[in-house]
């Protein structure tokens, strides 16, 4: 999508800081962090929001890249939190399907 911020990133148009990349999903730190541990994750091809995530194994696929993650960044035994917003009331600020992992600190039990 032309005026994605996160095809711009995959499509190399933004720099970034990337984390992991296959042919199907890219994770690179957020450049606002929430907490000191903040990695988005993001299928390559723009999906809207997980209502439009038609596909169980780019989904399966998500799931065994951000269990990845949360390895390589040491957070399986303190926990960390795995977020996607959809629509507006959800706060989806870029309508292209993300996960936010967070961690590092405890985090608040507010969202």
């Amino acid at each position: 999508m032309e005026d994605c911020i996160f095809c711009k990133i995959i499509n190399n148009e933004i720099p970034s800081s990337k984390v992991y990349e296959d042919d199907d999903i890219l994770a690179f730190k957020d450049i606002n962090p929430q907490a000191p541990v903040h990695i988005i994750v993001i299928p390559k091809k723009h999906i809207r929001n997980i209502l439009e995530l038609n596909d169980e194994s780019l989904l399966a696929k998500i799931h065994r890249v951000i269990k990845k993650i949360v390895k390589e960044q040491n957070l399986e035994e303190q926990g960390f939190r795995l977020v996607t917003n959809t629509g507006e009331d959800g706060c989806q600020t870029v309508k292209h399907l993300h996960f936010h992992i967070l961690g590092g600190i405890k985090l608040s039990e507010n969202l």
